[in-house]
């Protein structure tokens, strides 16, 4: 594993887990080719993913739970927590900070990745 700040890394996981799982502090969003499969899809796959535990030290290297893989109907798709400053114009200074840091998770089909 990668050297990292643990305690920094902790306060990114509890932040990323929460808008994951409950869709608080930050943006839920699902590519255009997700929202395409229809509602119900979509609604199952958003469950799929709050849900997701199953991180590994292959996809999840800094432990702060920003990306996974789950499948849905015998489709594949992933999931990633980006991190942007307040205005969504450039990259966070600070993905610890929930102040200086806006957070999107996008949704998207495996092979938009």
């Amino acid at each position: 594993m990668p050297e990292v700040d643990q305690d920094r890394a902790e306060r990114i996981r509890a932040l990323n887990d929460k808008l994951r799982r409950e869709s608080v502090g930050g943006r839920v969003v699902v590519t255009a080719s997700v929202a395409a499969l229809g509602p119900a899809t979509v609604v199952r796959v958003r469950e799929v993913v709050a849900k997701f535990d199953a991180f590994t030290e292959g996809d999840d290297p800094y432990g702060e739970h920003d990306f996974g893989a789950v499948e849905v109907d015998g489709e594949a798709f992933f999931w990633k927590v980006d991190y942007y400053d307040p205005e969504l114009e450039f990259g966070s200074e600070d993905p610890a900070d929930p102040e200086k840091t806006a957070r999107v998770l996008t949704i998207m089909r495996s092979e938009e990745y």
